[in-house]
């Protein structure tokens, strides 16, 4: 890499969140490399910003020397790594490749641990927000790894995110991000449930939000659901995020509290609360939907509809 010009970046996982996040890459000067992907339309301002293209990941991997992953999970994350043209097949001495899915931390360690052995590094550096942040470059991450290596990604990091946290040593990242989850999965979670018992024993919902705006228990969670449901006649979309997704990131953060070990109680219970919207259907709605789950299960009309 030289010292006088932008590190060249690969990037996999255009999606709705990789998307933004390559796009505002391209505009601060970074030359970008993106792996082909079966849909074209996330790539076409991309191209024609001056991005190029290749058909594998070792390719992608030979052309950058800092390589981001933005893809659901360990699953994908591991195919991309391990599959036959992945990228430690092209790990080279000073590679980086920076991990912002959501994964397990002990598949994380394994992936570190056979980059290394090429010399080359895998960073954790999970993202937060939405990704509606991630066009605006506004997006919070929160960084796995050494002073040194931290200090070398920040300028890169913020080309897409507003806040870049250094979580602490390799593999802290991936465990902050899924205690996060797991704080917002929860509220979530107890939301949808406590506007389903509100509204079966005859309450105001709209006296629920006065009450929970006006004090310490009020969160951007709970706006996001109760206050868009209520003043949006009924939207559910205030938290753009899968209820297929929220499902694996509890299921996650319950294998790393079983790992260390300490009690998951909570988090078992959100997990099976999540497990169960999924199971009646609701897994590619937004998380907001959980409300939808509580109207099934409590036999309840809670969603404003016209």
């Amino acid at each position: 890499m030289n010292a006088e010009t932008k590190p060249r970046i690969g990037f996999i996982g255009i999606g709705l969140m990789g998307h933004g996040m390559a796009k505002n890459l391209v505009a601060k000067g970074y030359p970008l490399t993106v792996r082909v992907h079966r849909n074209r339309k996330p790539l076409e301002d991309l191209v024609a910003a001056g991005a190029k293209e290749v058909s594998t990941d070792a390719e992608l991997a030979h052309a950058s020397d800092i390589v981001f992953l933005c893809v659901t999970g360990t699953p994908q994350v591991e195919e991309i790594v391990y599959g036959t043209t992945g990228l430690l097949s092209a790990a080279r001495d000073g590679l980086i490749v920076v991990d912002t899915s959501t994964a397990e931390p002990a598949s994380t360690a394994k992936m570190r641990k056979d980059f290394d052995a090429k010399h080359a590094l895998f960073v954790d550096a999970p993202l937060a927000r939405t990704p509606v942040e991630a066009e605006q470059g506004r997006l919070n991450t929160m960084v796995g790894a050494d002073d040194a290596v931290f200090a070398r990604l920040r300028p890169v990091l913020s080309a897409f995110c507003e806040n870049v946290i250094h979580a602490g040593p390799p593999g802290s990242g991936h465990t902050l991000k899924l205690i996060n989850n797991f704080i917002a999965m929860t509220i979530a979670t107890a939301t949808a449930e406590a506007c389903a018992a509100a509204v079966k024993s005859g309450l105001s919902l709209r006296k629920l939000h006065e009450v929970i705006s006006a004090g310490a228990i009020n969160s951007g969670i709970f706006q996001a659901i109760v206050g868009r449901m209520l003043d949006g006649n009924g939207d559910l979309t205030g938290l753009k995020f899968a209820l297929s997704n929220a499902m694996k990131d509890l299921r996650y953060y319950t294998h790393l509290a079983e790992g260390l070990p300490v009690p998951a109680i909570v988090g078992e219970a959100v997990h099976q609360s999540l497990v169960t919207a999924n199971l009646l259907g609701l897994g590619d709605k937004y998380v907001a939907s959980l409300v939808e789950a509580q109207e099934r299960l409590a036999g309840v009309k809670i969603v404003p509809r016209a």
